[in-house]
């Protein structure tokens, strides 16, 4: 089962490693940042489901690092401050903020206002995300990942994919999945092209290729994802 991936941005050491422990308490896995450049590290290495993000850094402000984000990706992200000043609230929420948090606080309103996100930002989350086992697709990103590892696709190998996971269950023909692949860029997709993507995209996304769990031959039909797609 994939947990939820959170990242938090604190400098505050001993604050960090207490939500560090109840999130983790709470099923989530959490990476910290002390820094704004670890955080961007972070970020463009890894692909998280929510962003906990303070505002005062040794190295520069919060709201620089949501700005940052904001041009890359839609992570929900919720501020944790202790400036409840009302300008420091309306910037933060202007510039992409999606909550924010006023310290000190009690854990179980931070655990209350993180689940309050996640619901919130479910529906576009979930038009943007297919999961299935451990395979994470980012529609609008076009990026795949195994084991919360980005995989590299070809325009093909990835259309492939999104295609049998938009279909979960479902045996699909051969000429079915090829009038699909018809055409990507200006080229016939033929019989034995197929043959060679799925056994390619089988290596980079089956843990045993030659004994797959996710895309399973349909003998005299053509081929089945055979595992649930969340999303």
């Amino acid at each position: 089962m994939i947990k939820i991936q959170v990242l938090l941005v604190e400098d505050d050491t001993t604050l960090a490693m207490g939500i560090e422990y109840s999130l983790k308490n709470e099923g989530y896995d959490v990476d910290i940042a002390g820094t704004l450049s670890k955080g961007k590290d972070l970020i463009n290495n890894k692909d998280y489901d929510l962003i906990l993000l303070d505002i005062m850094l040794p190295d520069g402000s919060g709201f620089e690092l949501c700005e940052y984000i904001r041009k890359h990706r839609l992570t929900p992200i919720i501020f944790l401050t202790a400036q409840d000043e009302e300008v420091n609230i309306v910037m933060g929420l202007d510039i992409g903020g999606d909550d924010y948090i006023t310290k000190p606080f009690r854990i179980r309103e931070l655990i209350s206002r993180i689940k309050a996100v996640l619901r919130r930002t479910s529906n576009n989350i979930q038009r943007s995300i297919l999961v299935s086992g451990e395979i994470r697709l980012k529609v609008l990103e076009s990026k795949v990942y195994v084991k919360g590892e980005l995989i590299q696709l070809t325009p093909s190998e990835y259309k492939l994919l999104t295609f049998l996971m938009n279909h979960p269950y479902q045996a699909l023909s051969r000429a079915k999945i090829l009038e699909n692949l018809w055409d990507i860029h200006g080229d016939f997709v033929d019989d034995n092209s197929l043959s060679v993507y799925i056994r390619r995209l089988r290596e980079k996304i089956e843990e045993d290729p030659s004994n797959p769990q996710y895309i399973k031959t349909v003998r005299g039909i053509g081929y089945i994802w055979d595992l649930e797609v969340r999303g």
